[in-house]
């Protein structure tokens, strides 16, 4: 019975060997699946990454491109308003050497219209003077002086009248 019990040993050593044996295969294998798998999750980790660096590449294009529109179009409006103050600048210029010529054109006018009444007022005031002294002088004509003065008085505050809206710009503008 002792050949029964060597034996059974034997097979059992055996078996205790090929299961070692499987175990170690089993777990060989497995390594080698999970390195498999580590290889695939980094394969496809790889590519992700490249797929993610090509799109942040293209947001940087785009984003890049879309500051160069930019800045070309604040250029071109700041090109505008530069010419739209020049344009202004020069339109106010030349008011200003509108007004001034108005205002001297103005200023001779009523500097002539002054002149011209002061003489034609100094003329009536002669013409006045004259009929006056000569109504004095006159002793038939004192009924009849009071009624010449009159006129006389009525002729030229007419004319001053009609001298003062000839003097008025909106009448010379008429």
């Amino acid at each position: 019975m002792a050949t029964k019990k060597a034996m059974k040993k034997s097979e059992l050593a055996q078996a205790g060997d090929h299961l070692t044996a499987a175990a170690g295969e089993v777990g060989a294998a497995v390594t080698h699946k999970i390195e498999a798998m580590g290889d695939a999750v980094s394969a496809s980790m790889a590519k992700v990454k490249k797929k993610v660096m090509a799109q942040r590449d293209e947001g940087k294009r785009q984003i890049s491109s879309m500051v160069r529109l930019a800045e070309a179009q604040f250029k071109k409006a700041e090109a505008e308003f530069k010419k739209m103050g020049e344009r202004a600048q020069k339109a106010i210029a030349q008011a200003e050497k509108k007004l001034e010529a108005t205002k001297r054109s103005s200023n001779k006018k009523l500097a002539s219209l002054e002149a011209n009444a002061q003489r034609k007022a100094k003329a009536l005031k002669k013409a006045v003077d004259k009929e006056t002294s000569a109504l004095k002088k006159t002793p038939s004509a004192k009924k009849a002086a009071p009624k010449k003065t009159a006129a006389a008085k009525k002729a030229p505050a007419k004319k001053a009248a009609a001298k003062k809206k000839a003097a008025t710009p909106t009448a010379s503008a008429k």
